[in-house]
């Protein structure tokens, strides 16, 4: 599996200007090459390759006035940009065909961009210092704030400047073996929401924290702050940056929150079911921002790739099926709900349910965990005949065979997701 680190780097002020002249001169390169493909395909002509790009673009126009200063910065940066913008057509067209989501066009990079990136491969001979720094060419050697050691040697490094002015260094690496937990009986079904963030099917509520929420004075009085600065000035570009970095501040709650949670849920539970829901459809409506300040979608994800690291079994349930309509005790479909009913009773059996909590017990019940053991077959497989001699009935209803084997040795084939990152 691919994982990604990233961590926090704190540049000096010539080490931040040689990264704001590394991003500038990628960014260049980058619209260069853009325009020579759009050129290209406005006369009809074939795009041209990638290495045309590069000599014609990095390694002729670092000997002409206009473009000598890309010479400052490592070649490799100019090199992985013109990657980039092959990937970024890769993706347009794999979009057009039906490979992939479909997405818009390459565009023209902007230096007021909130996020800017640059890339260092081996060629760059970037090293970690034994110092803990990162040595980067014609950079320097950067302090680094490392939280944990990488588990394998990365081949490539990543420098990101995010919007609030920020550096990271982000390395994609390649995990050993399955680090595999020990195995639990527990299994758990989860249904999420807006009042609680999530509901276990064991009647454990989790409440939302709403960081967006908690946070919205101080994020209204720093978007006051930077409407009342003047366009280009100094004092605005300062605001902007405390705007951006208050809501960056957010941002890392609401993942530190996501991280504790899948995995406290990965460590006790052997099998985690979810629903799969229609988030880009919720987030048009009138719990928009309710729906973007849980971050469901970033908390499956989480679920999901842990799932697949440590050994545990991870199910999604398609999200129609009713697991609000449906009594969880005995099945009877009870027809849909408004959302201000959060207790109601069967009208077959009599139960007094709990909305949240009986959503969960049907998300649970609908991935098969309900009803199989720890590591037991959760999804159908074929039914194949047992032999004669180990299963039967008479017709009094007595088994013929006491303490028979269950069908396949009571093991079945489990399916877990995983996710690349």
């Amino acid at each position: 599996m691919l994982l990604r680190y990233s961590f926090r780097m704190y540049p000096n002020g010539p080490q931040r200007s040689a990264l704001a002249r590394a991003f500038g001169c990628a960014r260049v390169v980058y619209n260069d090459a853009l325009s020579a493909r759009e050129a290209a395909r406005a006369a009809g002509a074939p795009f041209p390759k990638t290495g045309e790009l590069s000599k014609l673009l990095i390694t002729e126009a670092k000997r002409t006035e206009e473009r000598a200063w890309l010479g400052e910065v490592s070649a490799v940066v100019l090199q992985q940009s013109l990657r980039d913008l092959d990937t970024a057509y890769r993706n347009f067209f794999d979009g057009i065909h039906g490979k992939r989501p479909r997405i818009g066009a390459p565009r023209f990079k902007s230096r007021k961009e909130n996020r800017q990136a640059i890339r260092f491969t081996a060629n760059a001979r970037w090293r970690i210092t034994a110092g803990g720094d990162l040595s980067l060419p014609k950079i320097g050697k950067v302090r680094v704030k490392w939280s944990r050691a990488l588990p394998s040697t990365p081949s490539s490094v990543t420098v990101v400047k995010d919007a609030a002015g920020r550096h990271f260094a982000s390395f994609v690496v390649e995990t050993g073996p399955v680090r595999e937990l020990p195995a639990t009986v527990n299994q758990v079904g989860i249904d999420l929401g807006l009042c609680h963030f999530a509901v276990l099917s064991d009647g454990t509520k989790i409440d939302s924290p709403r960081f967006l929420r908690r946070a919205e004075k101080k994020l209204k009085g720093a978007q006051q702050s930077l409407c009342r600065k003047k366009k280009g000035s100094r004092n605005r570009n300062k605001a902007r940056l405390k705007f951006a970095l208050a809501h960056a501040r957010v941002a890392d709650a609401r993942r530190e929150f996501h991280h504790q949670l899948s995995t406290k849920l990965i460590r006790e539970n052997q099998a985690i079911a979810v629903e799969s829901l229609a988030v880009r459809g919720l987030a048009r409506t009138r719990l928009a921002k309710s729906v973007h300040d849980a971050g469901w979608s970033a908390f499956v994800a989480m679920l999901e790739y842990k799932a697949a690291r440590c050994g545990r079994t991870f199910i999604r349930i398609g999200r129609f099926e009713p697991t609000s309509q449906k009594c969880s005790q005995c099945g009877t479909k009870d027809g849909p709900k408004a959302l201000h009913i959060r207790i109601w009773t069967c009208r077959a059996c009599g139960a007094v349910l709990d909305r949240d909590v009986n959503a969960a017990i049907n998300v649970k019940k609908a991935a098969g965990l309900a009803v199989t053991a720890c590591g037991a077959q959760v999804r159908p497989e074929p039914l194949v005949p047992a032999p004669r001699g180990e299963t039967g009935t008479h017709r009094d209803g007595r088994p013929t065979v006491a303490g028979s084997a269950p069908l396949n040795g009571g093991r079945g084939s489990q399916y877990i997701e995983t996710s690349l990152y």
